[in-house]
C-alpha cells in the first residue's frame, strides 16, 4: 500500500464533502472544489475522515493511489484554509501595484506590464516590492505565481527579476575582464 495513499484525510469543522461519479466535491468556506477520481481509485467519507482505497495492486492503479489521496488533501486544505505564494521583487526601480483587477509592474522595459489577476485568486502587495498570491486552489496558485515569475526571471549576474521568497539563486561570475584580474 502507498503510504501516503492509506493516510485518513481529517474533514475541519464547516467543510462539506461529497464522492460522486464525476469526483470528490469539496465546499467550505473559501470555496467549491472537485477533485477528479481516476479508475481504479475510490474515496469515502467514514468518521468525519475521507478514506481513500484502490481496487487492486496493478502498476497503474499503484501509481495514482497517493496522487488520488494527495489531491483530495490539497482541496480539503484549500478550501478551509487556503494557500499562498510570496514573491519578491528585486532591482532598483522594480516595483508593483494592484489598480483594479490588474497588477502593474515596472520591471526595468520600457514600458509597465500588466497582468490580469484571475477569477478566486486574490493579489497583495506589501511596500510596492513584495507579492502575496493567494486563493483557495493550489494548482492556480502556483500557476499565476509562476507567470508573475515569468514576467522577469532573476537574472544570474546581477540577480535582479522576480523570486520567490527563500529561493536560492546561484550568482555567475561576469567576465574576468571587467574585475580587472587575468
Amino acid at each position: 500500500m502507498s503510504r501516503v495513499g492509506r493516510k485518513p484525510i481529517a474533514i475541519p469543522a464547516g467543510v462539506k464533502v461529497a464522492v460522486k461519479d464525476a469526483g470528490v466535491e469539496v465546499q467550505g468556506p473559501k470555496g467549491k472544489l472537485v477533485t477528479p477520481v481516476p479508475p481504479g481509485i475510490s474515496f469515502s467519507v467514514e468518521g468525519g475522515q475521507l478514506l481513500c482505497k484502490r481496487s487492486g495492486d496493478e502498476g497503474p492503479v499503484r501509481a495514482l493511489h497517493g496522487l488520488a489521496r494527495a489531491l483530495a488533501q490539497n482541496a480539503v486544505t484549500g478550501v478551509s484554509t487556503g494557500f499562498t505564494k510570496e514573491l519578491d521583487i528585486v532591482g532598483v526601480g522594480y516595483k508593483a501595484q494592484v489598480e483594479g483587477k490588474k497588477v502593474v509592474f515596472t520591471l526595468g522595459y520600457s514600458h509597465p506590464v500588466e497582468f490580469p489577476i484571475p477569477e478566486g485568486i486574490s493579489i497583495a502587495i506589501d511596500k510596492q516590492t513584495h507579492v502575496v498570491v493567494s486563493g483557495f486552489d493550489r494548482q492556480r496558485v502556483g500557476q499565476v505565481a509562476a507567470e508573475i515569475r515569468k514576467l522577469r526571471k532573476p537574472d544570474p549576474y546581477k540577480q535582479k527579476g522576480i523570486r520567490y521568497v527563500g529561493e536560492v539563486l546561484k550568482k555567475k561570475a561576469g567576465k574576468a575582464g571587467a574585475t580587472g584580474s587575468k
